[in-house]
């Protein structure tokens, strides 16, 4: 296999931080009152390297030949930002797409400000900044070659990385100009002018995602293809019930295999986002040190997971559910009244999972320690949060840390959790060498932070027109001390809250020794089910078009939604709407199913083909319509990202499950399936391009699949799905 080599001594990377640390002007406040960091070199500190090129700032730097390097600021997981914040700036630049080469920048914060994919948070955070930062630049040059020509500046402009003067004739490239642009003092990115739209040529277009040529001949990118000189490898056997700590291991035994060089007892401290006790074993290949974990015999302390089982949850949550909620989240009018002057009132219950991230590229990450001193070679979703966990776990100064980000094998919001950064450097220390840790297919599964599980039980009422006049939902969800678990919340305002005159949400808390955190869609995976499945059950309930059912909720606010707008999901629903023909008669066992969802400040609609034929579910097309605001950056990643998100969907819906029994039971994939290639249906993507801030996309369009899904098969089969993953239940 190849492999990415790296030099852990002094490399370029740091040589940059060390000059951009001490150069780099401090924030300074703009506009509107917010802050953004001084992204420009003064004058004494502008840089040339030793390839002839020039540093103009911390996102730029311009070759004699007139390259263009462009720094990715996020890490990049398979959202595709390490193409789409670049293109930004090469937009305002005006430079080719041929001209730009991208690189990951270092990890500091004072400087890029935000450095962590999650939430679908990079585009709408740094789209604006970086078009002002491409305009700066791009003003920088144009001042420098009015000066040259002895011209007007507003006598110059640019195209394909040149400025020209065009009553005269003249050109010169950008790398030309670098050494003398570097040397201007810089614009303020608030007193900068962008494109008009229709001067934009590289936002909005098809482009292919900067890694993909490398990725498809497999070339080395990924945190597992680091190798370092003198090198060693560990692996890490952590306790199968939850918490659990060594009491015992067999380890001068394991001293004696082929390749080991040790056996360390990681005494952890009893903390799931820190460092989480076991044994690490390391030797000299990765298959020395797990053919010898499989000899390894560990007798274990005893963990309060001790006993706790899907089983006892659901027992619990029967009890719980015969209660009033012990917190409520949200009281809307008179909502006993509404009940007892009900036409129609629907009681049902619904329970989703526990479910595990299952990213290609299991955990690892690759440590030095020397002199004291750290560097990681990390595959993070959150490089500044594992700094902060590593210098805590092992008592450093942050500015001791040096961390590398390294191109990640999914993430899903696995990788924002640090846990196999401070293993390796716990190891690291102990082993006084580089150590890569690198973690079984197994591990991911049974040492997740897991989407927590979660029980609701809904009563509506409706009136005599099929008017819903009141909505109850008692959540019980993971949690203790009056508090929920990371990831386990729900909001106070989550649709149809706002739009019906008697709510109430309350939430009672179920004990557990579980870890839990952010998947994909956070919250929204799960709640946008239980809320659509549960609208669309009353549609079907009092004879409406589920559709228009929506739509008529959507129309008629009552109160507060928070920032949501109900004018962006109508438009959305009726363009899902007209796209999948919804109405239109379909054939026999199958059905349509529609949902909605407004989840990380984007607005789905979507729309669910399937059919139900003998117990045989199958599911023939999607159409998805999104409002993400005015720009889609790069449609080629943003259609991957919609596609990629259903299709992680209609996974969690159909096979996903943790099976929790003291610790969590899963093996591999065959017990927590994907979709297979026979089993993926056609996805058909639409945006509408709204004149509202662009967010991001590596997570909204998931949510509403799986209650699309779901209304889809009860059309077909008259079946309600009210417990996932769907799996056989059809059979039945």
């Amino acid at each position: 296999m190849a492999m990415q080599h790296h030099d852990l001594g002094l490399s370029q990377a740091d040589v940059t931080g060390e000059w951009s640390r001490r150069a780099f002007l401090k924030a300074s406040a703009v506009a509107g009152g917010g802050l953004l960091l001084g992204l420009y070199l003064p004058k004494a500190f502008a840089v040339s390297g030793n390839d002839d090129s020039w540093t103009l700032n911390a996102y730029v730097r311009i070759s004699a030949d007139g390259s263009i390097r462009i720094m990715s600021v996020a890490p990049e997981i398979g959202q595709g930002i390490k193409t789409s914040l670049p293109m930004v700036i090469a937009d305002e630049l005006d430079v080719d797409w041929t001209q730009v080469q991208v690189e990951q920048a270092p990890v500091m914060p004072e400087v890029y400000g935000r450095q962590s994919a999650g939430g679908s948070r990079s585009t709408p955070v740094h789209f604006d900044e970086h078009r002002r930062i491409g305009a700066a630049t791009r003003q920088l040059l144009l001042t420098a070659a009015a000066a040259q020509w002895q011209v007007a500046v507003a006598e110059c402009t640019t195209a394909h990385g040149q400025v020209i003067h065009a009553s005269s004739g003249r050109t010169l490239g950008y790398g030309a100009l670098a050494a003398a642009a570097a040397q201007l003092p810089a614009p303020t990115l608030a007193s900068v002018t962008v494109k008009a739209d229709d001067q934009l040529h590289l936002i909005g277009q098809f482009t292919s995602g900067v890694d993909n040529e490398a990725i498809v001949h497999g070339k080395p990118l990924f945190g597992i293809d680091i190798e370092v000189p003198g090198m060693l490898y560990a692996v890490y056997q952590k306790c199968p019930v939850f918490g659990g700590t060594v009491k015992k291991a067999n380890l001068a035994e394991i001293e004696k295999l082929p390749g080991v060089r040790q056996v360390l007892v990681v005494p952890g401290n009893q903390d799931f986002y820190g460092l989480d006790g076991g044994v690490a074993i390391v030797a000299d290949s990765w298959w020395q040190a797990q053919k010898a974990r499989q000899q390894l015999q560990v007798e274990w302390h005893d963990s309060e997971a001790a006993g706790q089982s899907n089983h006892g949850f659901d027992q619990q949550a029967t009890v719980l559910q015969a209660h009033p909620p012990l917190q409520i989240l949200r009281q809307d009018g008179d909502i006993d009244a509404a009940f007892t002057s009900a036409a129609k009132v629907l009681e049902a219950a619904y329970y989703y999972p526990f479910v595990a991230h299952g990213q290609l590229e299991p955990m690892n990450c690759t440590a030095q320690w020397h002199n004291g001193k750290l560097t990681l070679l990390a595959p993070t979703q959150n490089p500044v949060s594992g700094q902060k966990q590593v210098a805590k776990v092992l008592g450093l100064k942050e500015q001791d840390i040096t961390i590398h980000v390294v191109r990640s094998g999914g993430g899903f919001g696995r990788r924002l959790f640090n846990d196999y950064m401070a293993e390796v450097a716990w190891i690291s220390r102990e082993a006084k060498a580089p150590v890569k840790l690198l973690w079984s297919r197994e591990d991911d599964f049974q040492h997740d932070f897991y989407r927590p599980a979660g029980y609701h039980n809904f009563k509506l009422a409706l009136d005599g027109q099929g008017k819903l006049v009141a909505f109850k939902d008692h959540f019980l969800t993971f949690g203790e001390n009056g508090q929920p678990f990371l990831a386990a919340q729900m909001s106070r305002d989550i649709f149809p809250a706002g739009f019906i005159p008697n709510l109430q949400y309350g939430a009672s808390l179920i004990p557990a020794h579980i870890p839990t955190g952010w998947l994909r869609a956070p919250g929204s995976n799960a709640l946008a089910w239980v809320f659509q499945s549960m609208l669309d059950e009353a549609a079907h309930a009092t004879g409406q078009d589920p559709l228009a059912f929506q739509l008529a909720l959507l129309a008629n606010p009552q109160s507060s939604s928070g920032s949501f707008n109900p004018q962006r999901m109508t438009a959305v629903l009726n363009v899902v709407a007209e796209r999948s023909g919804w109405g239109n008669k379909v054939a026999a066992g199958h059905g349509l199913g529609i949902a909605c969802y407004y989840s990380h400040a984007g607005y789905f609609a979507e729309v669910v083909e399937a059919s139900v034929i003998d117990g045989k579910l199958q599911i023939h097309k999607v159409w998805a319509v999104g409002d993400v605001g005015k720009y889609i950056v790069n449609p080629s990643g943003a259609m991957h990202q919609v596609q990629g998100s259903i299709l992680d969907g209609l996974s969690q819906a159909l096979y996903q499950e943790v099976p929790i029994d003291n610790g969590a039971k899963l093996v591999n994939y065959h017990q927590h399936q994907m979709l297979t290639m026979a089993e993926v249906p056609e996805v058909d993507v639409e945006f509408l391009k709204t004149d509202y801030p662009t967010t991001g996309l590596g997570e909204p369009a998931l949510p509403p699949v799986i209650p699309a899904l779901c209304n889809a098969i009860f059309a077909a089969s008259g079946k309600r799905i009210r417990r996932l993953p769907i799996k056989d239940q059809l059979l039945s």
